[in-house]
């Protein structure tokens, strides 16, 4: 009897000491990874806003590709640029969620289900060789069917004819929402209008625009199978580019203001 008890002391004792060994090492990788998940994380950004403004390159460093681009903070509560933060230690997903420096949406305003808005957001500038603005990139989100959709919008120097979109994180239905991600739909997006008269008028339409309609600038080819989400990616853009979000900042910086 006495011999089953010290053999269940020793089998809770090894285990017991088999738990502390592993936690040990998966807090410690857990540490030591942590920097290059970091470096990882941040070139996968760059990566995704290059991307998003048909500036990739496969074959050549990211961080080469990106030094073409200026990193800025707007306060979207003036439509300026504001020094009150530092564009590489911001961190906008973070801000959102923090009411001491975001801004809670009425159901009127919240058109992208996002609840609340960053107070001060994250742009991104690429000047051409004159030293003039080529393309404004701009982070965008919003809700879809089953997820948050996080991406980049960019526009080219009118801003008002669209440079490109992709998302860089969703979880919508692969073959369905997921068709966000299809090369063939992202690139229907370069050469669209956004504003008529001054209204955000680009938004995704059911099935397939028509060339010949007087809105076929500012109509996207809806996602097939995938309505939710479509509304969800019309919702996000219309929203980000309009007066809750970019509108004040992109008229600011048409007339030199921002």
């Amino acid at each position: 009897m006495s011999s089953n008890k010290d053999s269940i002391k020793k089998t809770l004792i090894v285990a017991l000491s088999l738990c502390i060994v592993c936690s040990v090492v998966v807090s410690t990788a857990a540490v030591l990874l942590k920097p290059a998940q970091e470096i990882n994380k941040t070139l996968d950004r760059k990566r995704n806003i290059l991307a998003a403004a048909g500036m990739l390159e496969e074959g050549v460093s990211v961080e080469e590709q990106f030094e073409k681009v200026e990193t800025r903070i707007v306060d979207l509560r003036s439509g300026k640029f504001t020094d009150e933060v530092d564009p590489e230690r911001y961190d906008q997903r973070k801000a959102s969620k923090d009411p001491a420096r975001s801004t809670k949406l009425s159901v009127e305003q919240d058109l992208a289900k996002i609840k609340r808005r960053a107070d001060l957001a994250e742009v991104y500038l690429v000047q051409n060789d004159q030293g003039g603005l080529d393309k404004l990139i701009l982070p965008v989100h919003g809700y879809g069917l089953w997820s948050t959709l996080y991406g980049f919008l960019a526009l080219e120097s009118d801003l008002n004819t669209v440079a490109g979109l992709g998302f860089a994180e969703h979880g919508e239905t692969p073959g369905l929402g997921g068709e966000v991600d299809n090369p063939s739909w992202k690139a229907k997006w370069p050469g669209k209008k956004v504003y008529r008269e001054g209204d955000v008028e680009i938004g995704l339409i059911k099935g397939t625009v028509d060339p010949s309609s007087p809105k076929a600038s500012w109509q996207v080819d809806g996602l097939s199978g995938a309505t939710l989400t479509s509304k969800g990616v019309s919702n996000l853009v219309q929203y980000w580019l309009g007066k809750e979000g970019f509108q004040p900042f992109i008229e600011n910086l048409k007339s030199g203001e921002a």
